[in-house]
């Protein structure tokens, strides 16, 4: 049963694959498992039924029934009927087909059972029907399957070489069963997880990861393996790219630059730096690639102990791509003073890729300076005296600085014993005097600066008291005492001194110290004092080390001592003051009463050589208290108590201070000390030095604490470093400056441990580490001393670079040596420098070969230290070998010889030349050029040219076997045929000179410098001028001068914009071209068609042409309208008009012409406004000429009578002085008006230059009166006869009636004929207009063409004729043409033309002959023959139209109206034709009378006079009447196409044609009169204006003479004759004549003709001869043959007679004008049929001609039937 629902099916569970999801990066995740088989069932629409695509079961078992429904809905608007077909299958069944109607929205659910029988898989349809069509749904049963979804394709991000990426994509379970899957891949790709399990409806995420070590595209294919026992698979295709990264540096502040990698290139300065602080500067590295670069950033190590100065946070990174990554650095120095050098290495791609940056330093400290003594001269005893001390520091940095005294023990005290002194500043401290006891005082205190040597100031000064005086002090008193005290003589007393200075046994020296007697010294000179290091002076004093620079005089011990626990009441110390000098001494301590170390006795004497004990009592006040001071006792001689004992100032001993440090506390054993409150600076380790030196540091401790602080330092716990002071206090608030000395012996790391103990309290003890390290010679030669060359030229130089290092933390001086016997071959520069603390420096190696052999050479580099050293080293040097190979080295062109073709002049063209090197060696070349020209050039303009080749570069090199580009430009500079010679020298140290003659050839480079080359070569009209000949327009807008201008070379002007360019800043923009011409577009009246003339532009050159006519607002800048200039000239406002309202036209105005291509250019002038229009055009092309034209056209009034001159100034053809019958030439006029023009030409001055030349008519007007209709030319004949040699002018006033005159100049040049032949002006008559001979212009709509636009005759003789053919050619491909030849003969002239008018079919061609025959009067003949041409199909339908005009015309001729008066209203009966013409008038009737008019005719034809029009003006309407509407108009004729011919020629009379071309007489056929007499009309001219005698006819009368004048021309004739055969040259002449060929005619004679002819020994009988002469010939004939009949003469000898008068008598016919007159004509016919055959094709004359093969001999004996041979 069907169970109609009426609610939507269920929706089952659905499952969607999950999109590809690139950025994943987790694992394997198993997605939330959703059933396959609750997939969302596909639905589909037929006709309005959803039903679902495919009906499916899953998990179904043998034997049992598994049932599922097919709902069917209508989701269309009306109710559906439907029925279905049960499946054919037995495995699926449903219930019994019935018809199904569902409404609409209603469904029904049709049950499918199925029942399997075995396990496999069913498929079966059910087919349901419907009236528009039938639809089914698929069954499938299918059994459990494995299968996965695998996308694809993977497409991984592009990737870094030996970096990693990855892509995540889903693997889905859409199977049956549980699946497992494991993948299989190749390298670079990777599968996570590998291999898995997933259930049915489940989905994983597998990465993929992608790390290659190769760049480019790599593509893998990934099965995945699944499946049960059977195993199945899938492909994935992986697709990824990898690539290089690029890294760079760019260190802040510089430009950012490429880096090779591996090479330093890239330096970051951090410039000098203050001692113990901190500099940051960063360095980016740019990543220009497009992946991302991981990169590892490490500091180089080094051999040894380096100070950790350079550091950088940053050890690893990722700079993304075409991003950057900033890269910190620090710089910390700890040395003042060291250049610190240090280098990161920047690696990426899997350590591939190194970029190195070098970081370079240095250390500045404090520069402090101090006043060297402070002279306190003398003072009372009880009395204090002050000065000042100046301190300053020079340097930017914080000096902090201590006196090393106790100012509250001493007598010399000052107020700021300690503190900073800041940069660039100067102190001025205050010291006090307060002496204790009548003595010298002199103490010289050490000032202690942090990070400097310490710096050494002397107090001195003297106590005076009333009892004891001594000699005051000065400080030349030190100078002597330090003098004498290196020289021994200080440990005497004064007293001692003075006598021995006066025994002699001393003496002074020229400063005025002590010294030896030479007797006594034994002639060894004095020693010296001179200044000993402050770190020296200040550790080496005897006390603090064992060693002393200087004797001790006196000494004290202790010198330190700490009293430890001081419980009160008192502790005491023996103090030991020994004398070690050889005089009694007074030793007086200061007293310092508010101390609690007091010393006693207070004064005591010690005799020389001996010692005294003090006693030193510590009597402490407080308890819980830190007490420290410092002693200070001066010891001096006893002697030097009063001044009286001294005699001599050299003699006077300063005293000498003793001092000693005590420190005691208060404190009980058990109790805690105060805590001390502090701040150590104190470096790492100590200054690098040599090997076996001293090496010092300083040491800052600052107290920041307000109570006092002690020190001690326990020098026995580490014996190798010194301290000084190593006992003492520091005041609070206060610092103290230590200064640390150590000895390092080798270059091994040693680390020392100073315990420093602070305020007595052993928990209290600071650990202070120190490094030291002894530095010794180590340089580093880069490849293991080893330095390879690679074969190089002989005689050339390579380089190489070269790195050595320094490896140890001291500058050192490096020097090269090479042998002297390999300085030629080798040498390195820098030869000697200073290398830095581990830096590395590369040095330029040059090594050049001398001869062909393999070099093994050896150089040495020696090093010391930069700084002095105590013990120099042995020699410490390093060796390196240098291995290189000279060779021979060529280079050749790869192609020998290279042709640029064409290059534009101004232009240039780029090419490479390939260089091949096939040696072993690099070659370093040198390439010259040389320059040639062919062609028309000056050699003194061409000197000053540059070369127009030019070279990239000059010099280069090429690898071995390696080949090498050389870009060349080529910039011609005129238009010549360049040829250059590139030759190339090897580099070498030769000189230049001998380089030049050992130049070789490379190659040849060919180019021809060209400029655009532009030709017009054809012209028309259309329009107004449409009637104008092709001369004419040739002349009027100066083409020839134009294309002459074209073929000529560019100025400079023209080029000084090459390319079309808005340029000028005003209307009129500058000129620069040298020619200017005018482009005359004639004249029309106002509202007349456009002239058009059509240029037709060719590139005849072998480059591309631009070119552009440029209006002069085309060449005007775009300039703000405040900027222009509004006052315009009456110029600028014309020819704004003329733009304005474009009256001159160009289309196009611009274009591209290739080698050999065409295109027209139509110019156009609108005839809007009455008046002359002139307006400046620039043709420009680009890279060649400029042209200035001036476009000029006239618009006239209608009814304004105007002539149209195209120039003021006519130059008539060149005549020949003593001319007998000058030529008659034309000049012309053109009517450009609507109205006839009549002309008369004034004659006053042609009268006068006849008078002037004795009445010889040089000018000559046969046409003194005209009339010129409209739009046509009109002619002036004149005849111009010079008298001499010269060039004759007149003005001649040409008056218009009713119209304007005009003063035309005409000019005439007479020649003298034995200078300048008739042949050369002749030929530049027909020159006069270089037209093309061929039409290659054609117009829209044009149908037929000439095959010539000119055809030029030449010169004729009278009586002859010339005639040319010119075919008519109809282009049309479906349309026949009609012409007609409008032919107008001129009294000299007779021309014809054969057909005048025809019909030419589409596609065909007919030939016209054209014949031209003067009539006997010299004339200069140029016609323009007119062939007008009408599209027969219109030509039909116009005389088809005329036809039915004119019979309606004949029928309204007899047609007449009949009137009704009885009618009350009128009425009009309406032809249903068409109306011909207006009604007539209709008759007047009474004003009382209603009649109506019921019959009427159709309106009468009326003609309606219009005015004159011009020629191709068009009526654009009709007459304005009320009845227009009811003309009918009469058809006007078909507008024809015209085609104009230009025919040339120029006659002469016989005699002067004879006498100029000769030779070309023959080639024309003289035509002879019938008559004997010449008519009158023939003899004599009837114009009234010439009065010349036939010669011709007067030949001819010869015949009819008497004997008198025949005898007196037989006279003359023989002397004529015998003076020709006397004459060489008429005899060359009459040999000359027999070589040459048989003329045409004589051909037609018969051989016994010929022989006749010889016969009568060249006699003629004349033409002219007349009937009667025949006859009595004839009657002598047959007299002689009666004679010769009677006489007994032999019968044959009568035969031959009787043939040879027959020969004579046909001999006598031939000659008769009448016979060669029709050969003439006959042969003239025959060659036109022949030329019309060829036309149509019906005859080839170029085929080859066709030889029939005759037959065998033997088969002609036989036959006898073979033709004889012949030829077709």
């Amino acid at each position: 049963m069907l169970a109609q629902v009426h609610d939507e099916p269920q929706n089952s569970d659905s499952f969607r694959k999950s999109g590809y999801d690139r950025k994943m990066s987790g694992g394997a995740k198993s997605a939330t498992e959703v059933s396959a088989r609750g997939k969302k069932k596909k639905k589909v629409i037929f006709w309005g039924i959803e039903v679902p695509e495919t009906l499916s079961w899953h998990d179904w078992e043998l034997g049992k029934e598994a049932i599922k429904h097919l709902t069917l809905k209508n989701v269309h608007g009306k109710a559906q009927k439907l029925s279905y077909r049960a499946p054919s299958t037995p495995f699926f069944c449903t219930v019994f087909p019935q018809p199904i109607t569902l409404n609409p929205g209603m469904s029904v659910a049709l049950p499918v059972v199925f029942r399997p029988s075995e396990k496999r898989d069913y498929e079966d349809n059910i087919l349901f029907r419907k009236a528009e069509g039938d639809f089914s749904v698929t069954l499938h049963a299918m059994l459990p399957r494995f299968c996965l979804s695998i996308p694809a394709t993977v497409q991984l991000p592009i990737c870094a070489v030996y970096s990693a990426t990855e892509a995540a994509f889903p693997v889905c379970n859409i199977g049956d069963l549980v699946s497992m899957f494991a993948w299989e891949t190749s390298s670079p790709f990777s599968m996570n997880p590998e291999c898995g399990t997933l259930n049915p409806g489940a989905k994983c995420m597998v990465k993929v990861v992608f790390m290659p070590e190769v760049a480019g595209v790599h593509y893998a294919a990934a099965t995945c393996w699944f499946g049960g026992e059977v195993k199945q698979k899938r492909t994935i295709m992986l697709k990824a790219l990898a690539k290089y990264p690029c890294l760079c540096l760019s260190v802040t502040g510089k430009k950012s630059e490429g880096v090779q990698p591996g090479k330093c290139q890239d330096v970051l300065c951090f410039g000098s730096v203050a001692v113990g602080t901190t500099v940051e500067k960063s360095v980016e590295i740019f990543n220009v690639s497009v992946v991302d670069a991981p990169c590892r950033i490490e500091q180089a190590g080094d051999l040894l102990l380096r100070g950790d100065v350079f550091s950088c946070d940053m050890s690893s990174k990722v700079v993304p791509a075409k991003g950057k990554l900033v890269l910190c650095i620090r710089f910390q120095p700890q040395v003042v003073g060291e250049h610190s050098t240090g280098y990161f290495t920047i690696t990426s791609a899997g350590c591939r890729l190194k970029t190195v940056l070098k970081v370079v330093g240095s250390c500045k400290g404090p520069s402090v300076s101090l006043q060297s003594s402070v002279d306190f001269d003398w003072v009372n005893l009880g009395e204090s005296l002050m000065r000042t001390l100046k301190i300053s520091n020079a340097s930017d940095v914080p000096a902090y600085y201590q006196f090393d005294i106790d100012c509250k023990g001493s007598v010399f005290s000052l107020d700021r014993p300690c503190g900073v002194l800041e940069g660039a500043t100067t102190l001025r401290l205050k010291v006090v005097f307060r002496p204790a006891h009548p003595m010298n005082y002199h103490r010289r205190v050490a000032c202690l600066v942090h990070y400097q040597e310490p710096l050494y100031v002397d107090f001195f000064g003297t106590c005076h008291s009333d009892t004891a005086k001594p000699a005051t002090l000065q400080k030349r008193h030190l100078s002597w005492y330090r003098t004498n005290m290196v020289r021994g003589l200080t440990f005497y007393p004064p007293d001692i001194l003075s006598e021995m200075l006066k025994d002699g046994k001393l003496q002074m020296d020229e400063k005025g110290a002590l010294m030896l007697a030479p007797e006594i010294s034994e002639d060894q000179p004095p020693k010296e004092y001179f200044e000993p290091n402050a770190m020296a002076e200040y550790f080496y004093d005897g006390v603090s080390s064992d060693l002393a620079l200087f004797p001790v005089h006196v000494s004290v011990s202790p010198r330190e001592y700490d009293f430890g626990c001081c419980v009160p009441p008192q502790k005491s110390l023996s103090l030991c003051v020994t004398n070690h000098t050889k005089g009694n001494i007074i030793v007086a301590w200061t007293p310092n009463h508010g101390s609690v170390f007091h010393v006693r006795p207070e004064v005591c004497d010690v005799p020389p050589l001996k010692s005294s004990t003090f006693h030193v009592f510590c009597r402490p006040t407080q308890i819980n208290s830190f007490f420290a001071a410092e002693l200070e006792g001066f010891a001096v001689y006893k002697v030097m108590r009063h001044y009286s004992n001294i005699e001599s100032d050299a003699t006077i001993c300063p005293s000498w201070c003793l001092t000693v440090r005590l420190r005691a506390h208060t404190y009980e054993a058990k109790q805690e000390h105060i805590i001390p409150q502090y701040i150590l600076d104190v470096p790492k380790t100590f200054p690098p030095v040599v090997c076996d030196t001293d090496t010092y540091c300083s040491m800052l401790l600052s107290n920041t604490n307000t109570s006092l602080i002690t020190f001690s330092v326990n020098q026995t716990a580490c014996p190798c470093v010194l301290v000084k002071p190593s006992l003492g206090h520091v005041i609070p608030g206060g610092h103290q400056i230590f200064f640390l000395s150590t000895h390092p012996v080798n270059t091994v790391l040693q680390q020392h441990v100073l315990p420093l103990e602070l305020n007595s309290y052993p928990a209290y003890t600071k650990e202070i580490v120190l490094q030291s390290c002894g530095q010794s010679l180590l340089l580093l030669l880069e490849g293991n001393g080893i330095l390879y060359f690679k074969p190089f030229q002989i005689g050339a130089s390579s380089t190489r670079m070269y790195t050595i290092k320094n490896c140890t933390r001291l500058p050192m001086v490096f020097t090269w040596r090479i042998r002297q016997s390999d300085s030629k071959i080798l040498s390195v520069s820098p030869t000697s420098g200073i290398l830095q603390p581990y830096e590395a420096v590369a040095q330029a190696w040059t090594f050049t070969p001398n001869k062909k052999t393999k070099f093994v050479l050896r150089a040495m580099v020696f090093v010391k230290w930069k700084s002095p050293e105590p013990v120099s080293p042995k020699d410490v040097h390093y060796v390196l070998r240098v291995i290189g190979e000279g060779a021979l080295g060529t280079i050749r062109a790869q192609q020998e010889y290279l042709d640029l073709g064409n290059v534009l002049v101004g232009d240039q063209k780029s090419c490479s030349i390939v260089l091949l090197n096939d040696g072993i060696c690099t070659v370093n070349y040198i390439l010259s050029v040389e320059q040639l020209f062919t062609g028309p050039y000056d050699p003194e303009e061409v000197r000053n040219d540059l070369l127009a080749l030019e070279l990239e570069h000059s010099r280069g090199t090429i690898p071995a076997r390696s080949k090498a580009f050389v870009r060349i430009k080529v910039r011609p500079a005129r238009r010549l045929q360049y040829t250059w010679t590139i030759k190339y020298d090897i580099c070498t140290s030769r000189d230049l000179a001998s380089a030049e003659e050992t130049q070789e050839a490379l190659c040849y480079i060919v180019a021809a410098g060209v400029y655009p080359t532009l030709r017009i070569t054809d012209a028309c009209t259309t329009g107004t001028a449409s009637s104008n000949s092709k001369v004419h327009i040739w002349k009027r807008f100066s083409l020839d001068t134009l294309n002459e201008f074209l073929e000529r070379d560019p100025t400079p002007g023209e080029l000084t914009y090459k390319v079309p360019t808005r340029h000028s800043t005003c209307l009129i923009p500058p000129v620069y071209t040298p020619l200017l011409l005018d482009f005359d577009f004639g004249s029309a009246p106002v509202g007349s068609e456009p002239t058009n003339v059509m240029l037709l532009l060719e590139n005849k050159g072998v480059v591309p042409v631009d070119w552009a006519f440029l209006f002069p607002s085309d060449q005007k800048m775009d300039i703000e309208c405040w900027a222009e200039d509004v006052d315009f000239t009456p110029q600028e406002l014309h020819q704004m008009r003329i733009q304005d309202n474009q009256l001159f036209s160009v289309s196009p105005k611009s274009g591209t012409l290739l080698p050999g291509m065409e295109k027209s250019v139509q110019l156009s002038h609108r005839h809007d406004f009455i008046g002359t229009d002139r307006l400046p055009v620039l043709l420009k092309i680009s890279y060649g000429h400029e042209i200035l034209l001036t476009f000029s056209g006239v618009t006239v009034e209608h009814d304004q009578r105007y002539v149209h001159f195209a120039s003021t100034k006519h130059v008539f053809t060149p005549i020949a002085v003593g001319h007998s019958q000058p030529p008659t030439q034309i000049y012309k006029l053109y009517n450009g008006g609507s109205m006839p023009v009549t002309f008369e030409v004034q004659l006053d001055n042609i009268v006068k230059i006849k008078e002037k030349n004795f009445q010889h008519p040089v000018f000559v007007c046969l046409t003194p009166r005209g009339e010129i209709p409209p739009g046509e030319s009109g002619h002036i004949e004149w005849i111009f006869s010079p008298l001499e040699a010269k060039t004759y002018t007149v003005d001649v006033l040409i008056h218009i009636l009713e119209g304007e005159s005009t003063q035309i100049t005409f000019q005439g040049v007479g020649y003298n004929p034995n200078i300048v032949g008739e042949a050369a002006t002749s030929r530049q008559f027909f020159n006069s207009a270089v037209i093309p001979g061929s039409a290659k212009l054609t117009v829209p709509g044009q149908a037929a063409t000439l095959s010539h636009n000119r055809i030029c005759l030449g010169n004729i003789p009278d009586c002859t004729k010339a005639g040319r053919l010119v075919f008519l050619n109809n282009i049309s491909k479906s349309k026949a043409v009609v012409f007609t030849w409008q032919i107008n003969s001129t009294k000299e002239m007779v021309l014809e033309i054969a057909p005048e008018s025809g019909v030419v079919q589409p596609g065909e061609s007919i030939p016209c002959f054209i014949t031209l025959q003067p009539t006997r009067n010299p004339y200069f003949c140029r016609i323009n023959l007119v062939c007008e041409v009408y599209i027969q199909e219109s030509l039909v339908q116009y005389e088809r139209d005329l036809h039915e005009w004119e019979k309606e015309k004949e029928r309204q001729a007899v047609e007449f109206t009949i009137t009704e008066k009885d009618l009350e209203t009128k009425k009009k009966l309406t032809s249903p034709s068409v109306r011909l013409s207006n009604s007539t008038e209709t008759e007047n009737l009474s004003k009382s009378s209603a009649g109506i008019r019921k019959y009427k005719t159709l309106p009468p034809i009326k003609s309606y006079p219009a005015p004159s029009q011009p020629p191709g003006h068009i009526e654009r309407g009709l007459p304005l009447d009320k009845d227009t509407s009811q003309v009918w108009v009469k058809p006007e004729p078909p507008t024809p196409l015209s085609l104009h011919l230009d025919v040339s020629a120029r006659s002469y009379a016989i005699e002067d044609f004879l006498s100029n071309f000769a030779l070309d007489f023959r080639r024309y056929f003289l035509s002879r009169p019938f008559s004997t007499q010449p008519s009158d009309s023939k003899l004599m001219d009837g114009s009234g204006h010439r009065n010349r005698t036939d010669v011709e006819s007067k030949r001819l009368s010869l015949a009819a003479a008497s004997k008198q004048e025949l005898q007196i021309v037989t006279d003359i004739l023989t002397g004529v004759i015998r003076s020709l055969l006397e004459d060489g040259r008429f005899q060359r002449s009459v040999r000359k004549i027999q070589d040459e060929p048989i003329p045409y005619f004589s051909q037609f004679q018969s051989a016994q003709s010929a022989e006749l002819q010889d016969s009568r020994q060249g006699s003629t009988i004349p033409s002219s001869v007349s009937a009667s002469t025949d006859l009595d010939l004839e009657k002598d004939g047959e007299r002689k043959k009666k004679s010769e009949e009677a006489s007994s003469s032999d019968l044959l000898e009568s035969c031959k007679t009787f043939h040879y008068q027959q020969l004579r008598v046909k001999e006598i016919i031939s000659r008769q004008p009448a016979v060669a007159n029709l050969v003439e004509l006959v042969l003239e016919n025959t060659l036109q049929n022949i030329m019309i055959e060829a036309s149509r094709g019906e005859v080839v004359l170029t085929a080859q001609p066709r030889v029939i093969a005759l037959p065998p001999i033997a088969s002609q004996r036989i036959t006898r039937l073979a033709p004889p041979p012949s030829r077709v």
